[in-house]
């Protein structure tokens, strides 16, 4: 490794004409080559070129380009190509001559132009003249990418003349091979910008104007400048590729000189209103750089919340939702974006559910006093619109509504009114998340709200009978159990439990229907009773919530349905919330013959359900815990004792407070973290000249388009933590060993999607190493973009060979290969080193990420995959070991520090991230110190991965249990 440190910085000093010499090598036309495919002789193809017609001659000469890109030189085919096909007319011939003439080798080996291509370059300047204008046209994209200005000298005079020919594809194309030439060769044509800022004055076609604008922005700006300058009100009726060149060019120029923006920037605001969505949105990004008024801001926010409104691709609306997100990170934005609220709930309309999210949760940020009502308003419009539609994202949109006004409401607690009258109704939905969601808002918002708490109790009581969830209808008997505070509300709750129970005793009832003996009179139902008369005219009952047919087996009242189900969880619950309504109705009556009534109902009810769970109708008895839960609410009642009346009626909801006050702590704490450092400029600050200031603190002025480019080219530069470059050294990988013929190793950078290896070869023999080739292969999602190119060596050379591999998926991948090469003057077959494979790390892919409870829950019963690593460790600390799996992971803890807190010889914590494709990885740490072992002995336990795709929950397994035995070897050593 430390070789590969050492060469590179040789590189860097001494074979900087090497280096360039190899980096103004053409780019050559890759073409597929089916790798099944059996390589055709030289003789086969000669005689095929000479004497076939024109279809075998179009496959001899594909095949013979593609034996030259694999690195085959073919050097007598040149003059049979010359003499034999470059004649023809036929058009597909000619295209294939031009990507032959790209690749095929121009220069003998000492560096002298082949004779042969005299008659190449006379067939160019006739292709030039030719009278169809898609040779021409190819011809001129061809000479873009010859790099021979002795090839290129004789033909100026033809491409200067094709710039007045009658058809724009030619003159398009003979724009860009003036730029190409000039850029490279300027002496062939030196007054290039004058020729083309004259062509540009008499021009009419909008792709050509853009070719030839373009040229004078790199080659002369001031000629650009002028040109602009003279066609400023005219440019919102040019062309959108036209248009998007111009936005470039103002951002520079005005980047560059800050004083020409007066002079630009109403152009600027002009192309907002441009009919091409890529204009209004370069000038949005524009605009917002150049200028940081609140005219200028409001103007380029308008214009992109259109963009995510009109635009149909989720990509689209996403990016630019990222570029409005970005906006409100600026305070002084904040405040303009803040009267555009309502524009941007327009987003809402689209039917993805990552777009709804990321719009609901920027409104949230830019809501304030004035415009809350508004918005409420809007989504109850989009709750009301959830009510009848069944679609797979519906349910999740309807959470994200309910959360959303959950917020609201906490935040502007008055038109929290308005609120609930909407949301209870969703009690009843059958999408039991956003019906859990609803209820803790409602929880919490009778707790705050004492105004409020009338309103809640009222709905809740109307919705109740609809609810058809266990869990919420548990939930709802514990709120009206301690919130019902008068005396008509009791007798409406045991109402409503009366009819969800059905009739009692249920045993007894159950029993007399297994017997098909059921009476009116033997009943005992809080609901209305008539009586049937059936088809074999006997007689049967039917009251409001239960039916009796001979058909069709009798549906069960909700409460009365979890019983026999064997959820007893709801009983022992039921049981808490009488009990604490029986106290609360004997303090508040004062007719004891009432108070005793209530009370032996609410015993009897418990009762019935103690006995039901001991009789074995249900599918499941009831548990030891629910029958202690439910004779202790009967001893209670029955006894009545000051204390234990004090601890059902105020002691739970001041548990209940403590929650809710630790969960706004939180809250608190973490918008605090959240928020962005104030920058305060003090008086005695130095100064920041621009000339002088670092380029990676450059910021907002740092140049966006050169920014985003070197982005996409994975060539910006990440501050290194490490000043030695040591962390570098750790990911070079060594592929061969120090006495192979060829040493290698490879520079391992992993950008977001892409993988470049820089592989550092050297010759360590005295021959000359020919055709010396890096033969790559991949295992896993891993794709190998291109092939690297055939070099030939010196005796004890070096070089570095460059290859880009494509990621798919969060996967592990391998990369495996070998060296081949022939040696000069051997006779022997082709040389092989075989090099060690390069195992790519997921960790470059993870990035740690954060959800709710309620969200870890659901995606831990949803993800099918599901790898259970055992805990192998010399750790001795549980938390210890649970930061080490936190730093080897790159995933984040989701278990509280207050629940983590202590040290009782266990731990069980929760932890998730997401990869940068966007899949979810969910992991379980539970691991414990058992009490009877040593203090230094190692943590046991067990972690339990879980991910939507087979290949994620392997790969974070095996990078755990890695980490694991790494972690084994280096600590005693400490």
């Amino acid at each position: 490794m430390l070789l590969s440190f050492l060469i590179n910085n040789l590189v860097l000093l001494t074979g900087k004409d090497k280096m360039a010499t190899l980096a103004e090598q053409p780019c050559y036309t890759l073409i597929n080559i089916p790798s099944d495919a059996e390589p055709p002789t030289e003789i086969q193809l000669r005689t095929d070129l000479e004497k076939g017609d024109t279809k075998t001659k179009t496959d001899a000469l594909k095949k013979t380009i593609q034996l030259i890109l694999n690195g085959e030189k073919m050097p007598s085919l040149l003059m049979t190509i010359i003499r034999f096909v470059m004649p023809m007319q036929d058009h597909m011939v000619k295209k294939l001559l031009l990507i032959f003439w790209e690749v095929v080798p121009k220069y003998t080996p000492d560096g002298k132009m082949l004779h042969e291509f005299i008659l190449v370059c006379d067939a160019y300047r006739k292709d030039l003249q030719h009278p169809n204008e898609f040779i021409q046209g190819s011809t001129l994209r061809f000479l873009c990418k010859l790099k021979e200005p002795e090839l290129l000298e004789p033909l100026m005079p033809a491409i200067r003349q094709c710039l007045k020919h009658r058809h724009s594809y030619v003159r398009r194309n003979a724009v860009l091979a003036i730029y190409t030439i000039y850029r490279n060769f300027d002496f062939l044509i030196p007054d290039a910008p004058e020729l083309i800022a004259e062509y540009l004055e008499g021009e009419q076609d909008m792709s050509c104007k853009r070719n030839a604008f373009m040229m004078l922005i790199h080659a002369d700006q001031e000629r650009a400048l002028n040109y602009l300058s003279s066609c400023i009100d005219q440019v919102t009726s040019f062309g959108d590729i036209l248009q998007l060149v111009i936005v470039e060019l103002i951002y520079k120029v005005c980047h560059a000189n800050p004083s020409e923006r007066a002079r630009f920037i109403r152009c600027i605001y002009n192309l907002l209103n441009s009919s091409s969505p890529a204009v209004r949105y370069e000038a949005a990004g524009t605009l917002v750089t150049l200028s940081s008024a609140p005219t200028a801001i409001k103007a380029a926010a308008s214009c992109y919340i259109e963009l995510v409104v009109k635009e149909s691709d989720n990509n689209v609306k996403l990016i630019v939702l990222d570029r409005l997100v970005a906006l409100k990170e600026v305070p002084a934005h904040e405040k303009v974006l803040q009267d555009l609220v309502m524009d941007i709930l327009r987003v809402l309309s689209s039917p993805d559910q990552e777009v709804r999210k990321k719009t609901l949760n920027l409104a949230l940020d830019l809501v304030t006093s004035r415009t809350v009502e508004e918005m409420v308003l809007v989504l109850k419009k989009e709750v009301v619109k959830t009510n009848n539609v069944e679609h797979e994202d519906t349910g999740k949109y309807r959470q994200l509504l309910v959360r959303t006004l959950h917020q609201l409401s906490i935040k502007f607690p008055d038109i929290a009114t308005t609120i609930i009258p909407v949301l209870v109704e969703f009690l009843g939905d059958n999408n039991e998340a956003a019906a859990a969601d609803v209820l803790v808002f409602i929880r919490e918002a009778i707790h705050r709200f004492e105004s409020l708490r009338v309103l809640i109790i009222s709905k809740l009581l109307d919705v109740f009978s609809t609810i058809k969830a266990v869990k919420i209808q548990r939930a709802a008997l514990w709120i009206l159990g301690e919130y019902c505070v008068n005396a008509e509300d009791i007798q409406s709750v045991m109402t409503l439990v009366r009819q969800s129970l059905g009739d009692i005793p249920i045993v007894d009832d159950e029993l007399k229907k297994a017997a098909g003996d059921v009476k009116e009179d033997d009943t005992m139902s809080g609901g209305n009773i008539q009586r049937l008369v059936t088809a074999d005219g006997t007689y049967a009952t039917q009251s409001a919530f239960s039916t009796v047919s001979s058909s069709k087996k009798e549906e069960n009242p909700p409460l009365r349905q979890y019983l026999l189900d064997g959820d007893f969880f709801v009983g022992a619950a039921l049981a808490t919330s009488l009990t604490k309504l029986a106290l609360k109705y004997v303090s508040l009556t004062t007719d004891t013959k009432k108070q005793n009534a209530f009370l032996a109902e609410s015993m009897f009810i418990m009762a019935t359900v103690l006995h039901l769970g001991k009789s074995g109708i249900p599918t499941k008895p009831i548990t030891d815990d629910d029958v202690d839960r439910i004779a202790t609410c009967l001893r209670v009642l029955a006894e009545q004792s000051p204390l234990m009346t004090d601890i059902y009626n105020t002691a739970s909801r001041n548990s209940l407070s403590l929650m809710l006050a630790a969960k706004m702590a939180e809250e608190k704490e973490a918008q605090k973290a959240a928020e962005k450092k104030v920058v305060k400029i003090q008086a005695d600050d130095p100064i920041a000249f621009a000339q002088l200031v670092d380029k990676n603190e450059f910021g907002a002025t740092e140049n966006m388009f050169e920014l985003t480019l070197s982005q996409a080219l994975g060539m910006t530069q990440k501050k290194e933590k490490d000043p030695l470059g040591s962390s570098k050294l750790n990911k070079v990988t060594q592929l061969t060993g120090f006495s192979d013929p060829v040493y290698a190793e490879a520079y391992v950078n992993v950008n977001q999607f892409d993988i470049v290896l820089d592989v550092l070869v050297v010759n360590q023999t005295s021959d000359t190493l020919q055709n010396l080739t890096l033969e790559l292969a991949t295992l896993g999602d891993l794709k190998l973009v291109e092939k690297p190119q055939p070099l030939t060596m010196a005796p004890h050379d070096f070089c570095n060979i460059k290859a880009n591999v494509k990621v798919a998926s969060t996967e592990n991948g391998i990369i495996f290969g070998n060296i081949v090469y022939d040696v000069t003057g051997a006779a022997s077959d082709r040389n092989v080193v075989v090099l060690n494979d390069i195992h790519i790390d997921i960790m470059d892919y993870i990035v740690p990420a954060s959800c709710t409870d309620s969200e870890f829950r659901q995606m831990w019963a949803e993800f099918e995959w599901e790898n259970k690593v055992a805990v192998n460790t010399n750790v001795s600390g549980l938390k210890d070991f649970l930061q080490h799996v936190i730093k080897c992971t790159n995933m984040k803890c989701l278990t509280p520090d207050k629940a983590l807190q202590g040290d009782c010889g266990f731990m069980a914590a929760n932890l998730y991230a997401k990869s940068i494709f966007g899949e979810d990885v969910l992991a379980n740490l539970s691991i414990e110190k058992p009490g009877h072992l040593p203090e230094d002995s190692p943590v046991q336990g067990h972690i339990r991965i879980r991910a939507k795709s087979q290949g994620m929950a392997l790969s974070m397994g095996d990078k755990i249990n890695l980490s694991q035995k790494a972690n084994k070897n280096v600590l005693p050593e400490q």
